[in-house]
């Protein structure tokens, strides 16, 4: 994907990759390789019908390297479990949640970082993400397609131009290593200064929960 903004009056972001932040998400089968890396965070999903529903032990991962749980409408109760049994510190909300189930959430768990995701298509209205605003730490924005998340191919970054809040963001959505350039284009682009981290999962995989280590290392050394 090739990554431009089409309004050169707009004074450009000096943000520069090296900011940015690393998730790996879809965590499963080789757990403990891809925490050798040291990304900032790694995001495990609690989700059944998903391929790479984690289940069973954690493995010993450094202790700077964020757990994520992601979840989709699952209990406040569900997640408060998964919370006290793998040491979760953020939870990344795929589904409907309301902010009031933000804020119960919050409530129960006040320590637990909410990340609350919204799938982005042609046409997004930003205006939904205010009743959001006080009861959750980032959003993400994925790529909207027949799953709550993995679904493999990038949106149109452009849409991100018109982002009015200040909350930081992570941004997913089929992010591969061929996407780095798009990456640096759109970091220093008006619209990119509130992007803290770049999500990636299945453009690193051999195969669902299977990442690929050599390429990942490539992918978080370019973002150095």
């Amino acid at each position: 994907m090739e990554y431009y903004y089409s309004n050169k009056d707009e004074k450009p972001n000096k943000k520069g990759t090296a900011l940015l932040k690393l998730k790996v998400c879809g965590m499963n089968k080789n757990t403990t390789e891809v925490a050798s890396l040291k990304p900032d965070y790694l995001g495990f999903i609690f989700w059944e019908p998903s391929k790479r529903y984690f289940e069973g032990n954690l493995p010993s991962i450094p202790h700077s390297v964020k757990k994520v749980g992601v979840f989709v409408d699952a209990t406040i109760l569900e997640i408060a479990e998964k919370v006290k049994t793998y040491g979760l510190l953020l939870v990344q909300l795929h589904g409907k949640e309301t902010p009031a189930y933000c804020d119960e959430l919050k409530k129960v768990l006040p320590q637990l970082k909410i990340i609350k995701v919204f799938s982005i298509a042609v046409n997004f209205d930003f205006n939904q993400l205010k009743h959001f605003e006080d009861v959750c730490d980032y959003y993400l924005f994925d790529s909207k397609g027949k799953l709550p998340g993995g679904n493999g191919y990038v949106f149109n970054w452009e849409v991100l131009k018109k982002y009015p809040y200040t909350k930081p963001y992570f941004l997913s959505g089929g992010i591969g290593l061929e996407e780095i350039e798009s990456i640096k284009d759109f970091i220093k682009a008006p619209g990119s200064q509130y992007c803290e981290v770049i999500d990636v999962n299945s453009k690193f995989e051999v195969e669902p929960g299977l990442k690929n280590i050599e390429e990942l290392k490539a992918f978080k050394k370019a973002l150095s």
